[in-house]
């Protein structure tokens, strides 16, 4: 089927109407269709184009980029046509990428060539540093985030306790109703590849088993607080604070996994907080479970922490191009789950599933704060389906 996203049509545009160059650069995790997107859009051209991903280069070669321009280049002459189109999967994965796009970008600029590139990448972390080193004032980023409940009602038909558990991986869907083989296809094809390929094998990781550990404690224990000196006992091979609070970063970079900061006036108190995890996917809180779907939603006070994650998942994602920040509140036992703020704004959202306290932190955080909104999101507030298909930048 073929699935339309925002993304296509915004890249479309981009490349048909908009007279100016820039490289067009798609970022986000796996399997979220950003090369589906990209041959979508490729039916559509009218212009010469030409697609190559650098998974099939051997050993980083040098010239492989310089290769492939000028194959599209070639396309381009040959045809007659102003303009062609050339597109790079999973760029990240050559050594100096930018600086050869750069130098054939800019050769292209003096020779009055007009090839519209498209790079495509899936550790956010390696293709930001290349853009801000060598091609500053060359590209402009579209950020494709997991999908959204929406998307996957849509597509697939899911229902909320679906898009809950099974998360936002459309490849995944169409194994859903045989959930011991979607949890291993989550594990084996999805969790380990991005492991493998977007952060050890792209960044130094000292102690890689440290990282896999991490990563498996923050899924289970998504929208709870662990400070790393108390999971400390839980890791196999422990580190300091600052090497678990980088390769959490790691991950949340590959869009996997994330360390909210607690919510106050002071930077400096929310850099040194106690982080609250929070994965980008709860399919991967899912995968992670010994429980499977039914049983979880049988008891209350676990099925809670899907929710609250899936809502968290919904903020952290959404927000991630925009100049909203995500926070979590605690004092003693008051507590509000999510903290949302934009410039001046703040806004408190507290997600229950279930019959419960919770008014109280959200009372006390408001004579503390003073904030511009309080959220219920669930029982006796916003429902949980309504919330989950609204964009986070139009509450302010």
């Amino acid at each position: 089927m073929d699935y339309e996203r925002y993304h296509k049509k915004l890249l479309l545009n981009r490349l048909t109407q908009e007279p100016r160059r820039f490289i067009q650069v798609l970022m986000g995790p796996r399997q979220v269709g950003k090369t589906t997107v990209v041959r979508q859009v490729m039916k559509e051209l009218t212009v010469p184009y030409h697609f190559s991903t650098a998974d099939a280069v051997l050993l980083n070669r040098n010239s492989w980029i310089s290769t492939q321009w000028e194959s599209a280049r070639l396309k381009l002459k040959q045809s007659g046509a102003a303009e062609g189109v050339l597109i790079f999967d999973e760029i990240q994965k050559l050594d100096n990428w930018s600086e050869a796009v750069k130098k054939e970008w800019d050769a292209d600029t003096l020779n009055d060539i007009c090839l519209k590139v498209v790079l495509l990448g899936s550790s956010r972390l390696l293709v930001q540093k290349g853009l801000t080193e060598s091609l500053a004032g060359r590209f402009e980023i579209i950020w494709m985030e997991h999908w959204s409940f929406a998307e996957m009602r849509d597509a697939f038909d899911f229902d909320l306790n679906q898009y809950i558990w099974f998360g936002g991986y459309p490849g995944a869907a169409y194994i859903k109703e045989d959930e011991p083989r979607w949890k291993r296809y989550i594990m084996d094809s999805l969790i380990e590849t991005s492991i493998s390929q977007d952060v050890l094998m792209l960044t130094r990781v000292d102690k890689p088993a440290l990282l896999r550990n991490l990563f498996e404690i923050g899924c289970r224990y998504s929208g709870q607080l662990l400070s790393f000196t108390k999971i400390a006992g839980q890791l196999q091979d422990a580190g300091n604070t600052t090497t678990l609070s980088h390769y959490l970063n790691l991950l949340h970079t590959a869009g996997m996994l994330g360390g909210i900061e607690k919510f106050s006036p002071s930077a400096v108190r929310q850099r040194s907080s106690i982080p609250k995890f929070q994965v980008h996917n709860s399919a991967l809180l899912s995968a992670m479970s010994h429980l499977n779907r039914g049983e979880t939603i049988l008891r209350p006070e676990i099925w809670g922490r899907w929710v609250e994650s899936a809502v968290g998942a919904h903020l952290i994602n959404h927000i991630a191009t925009t100049e909203i920040s995500l926070f979590y509140w605690r004092e003693r036992n008051d507590e509000v789950d999510f903290v949302i703020q934009y410039r001046s704004k703040v806004i408190g959202v507290e997600v229950k599933s279930s019959s419960g306290s919770g008014k109280k932190g959200m009372d006390v955080f408001a004579g503390k704060f003073n904030p511009d909104k309080m959220l219920l999101i669930g029982q006796d507030g916003i429902p949980v389906e309504e919330f989950l298909q609204i964009k986070p930048s139009d509450l302010f």
